[in-house]
């Protein structure tokens, strides 16, 4: 093989390279947004489902104010703060009222418990039995939803076709 044949070689191995790490990379926030996005609803909905009442009804024992406002407030956020994530739309201004949810749920209701979401309390016949979960996987979702807003929602998103748009159609 001669030096130019290895050289050529080389080349090509580098630009395949370099098409699937970017490739990779690119895709990198669709596994958050589903995750998030979807959890997000599954507990506004879980929370709609049962009722705002009954939400409202925990949220003014732990002394959060106007408890039926804010009760409708967090089930909305979560359902379509959720929904946009899930989307990749508007993901800036659908991750600051959830991180504010969040940020609440941390400082009133998990704080007490410490950090980690898993209290194994004891092993019964039944089955396992766990204490109040912590503020970890509160802190999971804030460390997604801050990766997309600096990140970027990345491919199949609705923040990409605007982008897309707003250049003139260029990629």
């Amino acid at each position: 093989m001669t030096s130019l044949e290895r050289s050529e070689r080389r080349n090509s191995q580098t630009v395949l390279q370099d098409a699937v790490a970017f490739d990779f990379r690119r895709w990198a926030p669709i596994p958050p947004r589903l995750i998030v996005g979807y959890g997000f609803m599954a507990h506004g909905f879980a929370k709609f489902f049962r009722g705002a009442d009954s939400f409202a009804s925990i949220l003014h024992a732990i002394g959060v104010p106007a408890p039926y406002l804010m009760s409708w407030a967090t089930i909305l956020i979560e359902i379509f703060g959720g929904l946009a994530i899930l989307l990749g739309a508007f993901t800036l201004l659908a991750s600051l009222p959830m991180a504010a949810v969040l940020l609440v749920a941390i400082f009133t209701v998990h704080w007490p418990y410490g950090f980690s979401s898993i209290k194994l309390l004891e092993v019964t016949a039944a089955g396992a039995h766990f204490g109040q979960p912590g503020y970890e996987c509160d802190l999971l979702y804030l460390a997604c939803l801050a990766t997309l807003v600096l990140g970027g929602a990345g491919p199949l998103s609705v923040d990409e076709l605007i982008a897309k748009r707003t250049r003139g159609g260029t990629s």
